[in-house]
């Protein structure tokens, strides 16, 4: 059984998103995108107090094309399930759901573990493969590295580190990141979540400088300041200069995802997701206008 502060909670946020249908269908033609070789992605972790079919649905509301999954996910009721450790059936059903909104495979999952174990990883790197995923998000520890890059050769997987913020892990500075990937597969990159970048004091935008050709996805956000206590905004509303990250990211020629991560209103977040999209959006026709 759903509890009923739940079922309120998921009949409001779908209620919202239906509301938003009509716009976000109508204003988020993605054509620059498209030239630019980016896709605009819910990240299933945005709607974490939500079933990730209620999810699904959310996002499709949004008018977004793509999604990526969490390393964790609700399926019924609000036990969470680790997403690499779902069944087939269980797969199965999310599929079905994916499909019969319009969604194709998940662009990326994460952040997942991958240890130095092999057999520990390999098992992650198979679900990755049964299900279509190309990319798995992690933080490895230093010592699975030649693990990981062993299982992206031969799965032809990648793996991009993420960035937690300073003293939540070993990568929050983008130079841990290069350091790790120095002299290995392509097929290793960068995750880059531009917000705990600037949670942890870093200029985003130098940061990308620093990953030039290493940026595998993004978990993109705006933040209303600098510090450990910042919270997600709407695009292009707050400190990170958002517009200055996708001019940088142009200049790279990343091809990729970027994933909206919004941890913020985390009951109502589909106004203000809105906003970022339309953000995205209109950016990117500037982008693609500029000679």
């Amino acid at each position: 059984m759903i509890p009923l502060k739940m079922k309120k909670l998921i009949l409001s946020a779908l209620g919202i998103c239906l509301g938003l249908g009509a716009w976000a269908q109508s204003s988020t033609d993605t054509s620059s995108a498209d030239k630019l070789g980016w896709q605009l992605a819910v990240h299933s972790y945005t709607f974490q107090r939500f079933n990730i079919f209620d999810a699904i649905d959310m996002t499709k509301a949004l008018g977004v094309k793509y999604m990526s999954i969490s390393g964790s996910v609700i399926l019924d009721g609000t036990n969470k399930f680790g997403t690499p450790t779902l069944t087939d059936a269980q797969r199965a059903r999310i599929d079905d759901k994916l499909h019969a909104d319009g969604f194709g495979n998940f662009v990326n999952c994460g952040v997942v573990q991958l240890p130095a174990d092999e057999a520990k990883s390999r098992k992650v790197f198979e679900f990755a493969k049964k299900w279509g995923i190309g990319v798995l998000v992690s933080e490895p520890e230093t010592n699975a590295l030649d693990t990981v890059e062993k299982l992206c050769k031969e799965y032809n997987i990648k793996v991009a580190i993420h960035d937690h913020p300073k003293g939540h892990s070993i990568y929050w500075n983008p130079d841990a990141v290069l350091a790790a990937i120095k002299g290995r597969t392509p097929l290793m990159g960068a995750c880059a979540d531009v917000g705990h970048w600037v949670r942890s004091g870093l200029d985003p935008v130098e940061c990308l400088k620093k990953l030039d050709g290493h940026v595998i996805c993004l978990h993109f956000k705006d933040l209303n300041k600098y510090g450990p206590d910042a919270h997600d905004v709407p695009w292009g509303t707050g400190v990170s200069n958002a517009k200055g990250m996708m001019e940088e990211l142009k200049r790279q020629n990343f091809h990729g995802a970027f994933c909206v991560e919004y941890e913020y209103h985390w009951d109502n977040s589909s106004p203000e997701i809105a906003q970022c999209v339309k953000f995205f959006n209109k950016t990117c026709d500037e982008l693609v206008a500029e000679k």
